[in-house]
């Protein structure tokens, strides 16, 4: 029970030490390219300060303007009402008021006003500034040769008072007008400001200036109030706050321009019906005068006054009702003249029926509504204009409709009324003619009197609106030129680089650990098999492939001692031991840490012997400079004698190595003959530790028949050589025991910042 808790202990423990390495290599791997990483950043920081250096800086001005709601309670007179009707006093929609601000039409008015048609730029090393409003001249126009074309004009002076213009070699001076193929121009001073070399006036049509603007327009609208935020970016402060400003201007005085000219129109109609009806009232005067000179009417007879009296009345509902139908009729004449399709009724007349008021009031709306969205450009066909025009021609149907049932209610009240008066005028019958006809035009002249006096009332009160017309905006803040450009943002650049510099050589460092699939650090192993590594070798120098003597205290050959060291702990005290040396293919230094592992454990004073099971590709008796001789190929085969077979290596009085013989046709068949069994078992009885130097494990079967004979199992890994892939082989190997005691060497270990820490250095010798 002691001896499991004592394992699961060591397996966290191990466990945790490799997740510890897995972090310390990653660091190292990065760390070592610090200097990479320094010039990439110093790279990148540098692009950033030349970006922000020469990079145009925009600017951002912001204003608040509140769009008025004109709306009204429902208990309002029919006057009110009417007034609303001609002078548009109606809820406005906050969108379509949006879509006005940013419209094209409206910024032209901006352009024409601050004359933006014009740009000035100071020509520098690297790039030109825009200087509006604070250059050292202004560019008068006086002739243009196509208004619709763009030009540039490069001005450089001479001096303070002579300059060029497009490189012509003619001097112009202030105030001298100059002529080219443009047109004809003149620059004025401005004292205001210094003079420099050389500038670029750009002068573009108010349309394509416009249409730029109004692109850039941005109009916010605070939730649920009438307060819309219009800002716009620029390569100017001032020019930015100066548009902005002057756009909001422009749209109140458009706003009042609309209504003044509904108030015109309505004068206007008012005034041609002023003059038709007094004329009609002179002649109606001259008519009377006429008939009392020619009957001596001066005073009329009591009775004839009672009578007249009665008729009077019955009159006067007669002439309020004809004065509701003539209303009435003008309103329908107006509205069936295709001429007035889309034009507002032009009459501050009204009539007591309230549905009629209410269909004008909502068809004027209607009317003026679709004017807005023709004046904001939006097309004919746009579904909001056709709704818009339906909406119209459906309101039209409604007034005609109700203009035919007053007229009919008219009629009724009328023939009631007339009836009334042709009692009166029974009771008169023996009265004179002349009375009757001359009580017959007075009440003509009453009608008329009557209609003058209510349009002279709904003139005055017209003129009155239009005199005290307000915009149906309010600015509330106005924008202010800002000396802080909201672009390039210096902290975001400078961060960017910053990511910039450090993330690129890191996304290069970590492309290069993705491809390389071969083995670099002791951390690529233990993440893969749980298989002891008995130890690392660094790279050798040396001309040898022995490197290991009793003089040599070199690093490769300490390193060898310490594996000699850690081989008591694999072996577990086994007095003889046979130690399988293998790898997973050619090339991973297999001969060579056999060899002079041989070499340290003959200098602890054990007799050793090397033997060249490597039949297919032998190198160990090349590399000791050893002449060929019979090996153990020929014992095998029953050609040679096992004490003819070790030969001593020279300089070592322990060390011997039997090399592998002739190369047979068929090696792995020859492995399994009943003479090796003998081989080692007659080694084992003068030999103290037994070398066997096999072929790659990985490519051939020969190791795996040998592995019966051995104790332990040392599979070199060489770094950088290794392929990734073949590490799961020795975990296989290790796992399902197809090995004895599989420990890992790894061989060839460069001395280098991110790989010393597990190596060499793990033992003092880094």
């Amino acid at each position: 029970m002691e001896s499991t808790t004592v394992i699961e202990e060591r397996h966290i423990t191990d466990k945790n030490e490799i997740e510890g390495l897995g972090v310390k290599d990653l660091f190292f791997k990065y760390v070592r390219f610090l200097p990479v990483f320094i010039l990439s950043l110093a790279v990148a920081l540098f692009g950033a300060y030349i970006y922000l250096r020469y990079a145009t800086p925009i600017y951002r001005a912001s204003g608040t303007i509140l769009i008025k709601n004109n709306q009204t309670g429902g208990g309002q007179s029919s006057d009110t009402k009417l007034n609303q009707l001609f002078l548009n006093d109606g809820v406005q929609n906050i969108q379509n008021e949006i879509e006005v601000l940013k419209s094209k039409p409206l910024m032209q008015r901006v352009v024409d006003t601050l004359q933006l048609q014009v740009s000035y730029y100071a020509v520098g090393k690297i790039k030109s500034p825009n200087i509006y409003k604070q250059g050292p001249f202004l560019l008068k126009v006086f002739k243009l040769a196509d208004s619709a074309k763009s030009f540039s004009l490069s001005v450089k002076f001479f001096n303070n008072s002579q300059f060029t213009v497009n490189d012509e070699k003619t001097h112009f001076g202030f105030g001298e007008l100059f002529e080219n193929r443009y047109g004809v121009f003149k620059l004025d001073r401005n004292y205001f400001t210094g003079l420099g070399k050389e500038y670029t006036v750009n002068w573009k049509p108010t349309k394509q200036v416009a249409s730029e603007f109004a692109a850039g327009i941005a109009v916010t609208p605070k939730p649920g109030t009438g307060i819309l935020q219009i800002s716009l970016e620029t390569t100017n402060p001032r020019m930015s706050s100066d548009i902005i400003n002057q756009l909001m201007v422009e749209y109140g005085e458009q706003t009042k321009e609309e209504k003044n000219k509904e108030a015109r129109q309505t004068l206007s109609f008012i005034d041609i019906r002023l003059d038709t009806l007094q004329n009609e009232i002179d002649d109606i005067q001259r008519v009377i005068l006429n008939l009392k000179r020619k009957y001596n009417l001066i005073v009329p007879d009591a009775q004839m006054q009672t009578y007249m009296d009665n008729i009077t009345e019955s009159q006067k509902g007669i002439n309020e009702q004809r004065l509701q139908m003539n209303i009435a009729s003008m309103i329908e004449d107006y509205l069936k003249d295709k001429q007035n399709e889309f034009n507002t009724v032009p009459s501050p007349l009204t009539l007591s029926d309230p549905s009629l008021s209410g269909f004008i009031l909502e068809y004027n709306k209607s009317q003026l509504e679709r004017k807005r969205l023709i004046d904001a450009n939006v097309p004919l066909n746009n579904p909001l204009v056709k709704e818009n025009e339906d909406l119209i021609e459906k309101l039209r149907t409604n007034i005609l409709q109700s203009i035919h049932n007053i007229k009919s209610s008219v009629n009724v009240t009328v023939n009631t009324l007339a009836g009334r008066s042709s009692l009166a005028e029974s009771q008169i019958k023996l009265l004179p003619s002349q009375l009757k006809e001359l009580a017959d035009i007075q009440t003509r002249l009453k009608s008329k009197t009557d209609l003058y006096e209510f349009l002279m009332g709904r003139r005055e009160e017209t003129s009155i609106s239009l005199a005290s017309t307000t915009p149906n905006s309010k600015i509330i803040d106005q924008a202010f030129a800002s000396s802080a450009p909201v672009k390039p943002n210096k902290r975001s650049i400078q961060l960017l680089a910053i990511l910039v510099g450090i993330g690129l050589p890191a996304l290069f460092i970590f492309m290069l650990e993705v491809v390389n699939d071969k083995v670099s650090t002791r951390y690529d192993i233990e993440k893969i098999t749980p298989a002891p590594i008995l130890g690392e070798i660094g790279h050798s120098y040396a001309d040898t492939a022995l490197v290991v003597n009793k003089t040599n205290r070199g690093m490769v050959a300490e390193q060898f001692r310490i594996i000699r060291s850690n081989l008591q702990y694999v072996l577990n005290k086994i007095e003889k031991p046979v130690i399988l040396v293998t790898s997973s293919f050619s090339g991973e230094g297999k001969s060579f840490v056999t060899t002079n592992l041989g070499a340290v454990l003959a200098l602890a004073g054990k007799k050793t012997v090397i033997i060249e099971f490597d039949i297919r590709k032998p190198k160990i008796i090349t590399g000791l400079g050893l002449s060929k001789r019979s090996g153990v190929t020929n014992y095998i085969l029953g050609k040679a004698d096992i004490e003819d077979l070790p030969v001593l290596v020279p300089g070592y009085d322990n060390l011997f190595v039997i090399s592998c013989g002739p190369v047979p046709p068929n090696p792995s068949e020859l492995l399994l003959e009943s003479r090796v069994d003998e081989l080692f078992k007659r080694l084992n009885e003068i030999f103290d530790v037994i070398l066997i130097d096999t072929a790659p494990v990985g490519m051939v079967s020969d190791g795996m028949t040998l592995g019966k004979f051995a104790n332990c199992t040392l599979y070199i890994v060489r770094q950088g050589h290794t392929y990734k892939k073949q590490i799961a082989l020795i975990d296989e190997f290790y796992r399902e025991g197809k090995l004895p005691k599989v420990s890992i060497i790894i061989n060839d270990v460069k001395v280098k910042p991110g790989y010393g820490y597990y190596g060499y250095g793990r033992y003092g010798y880094g």
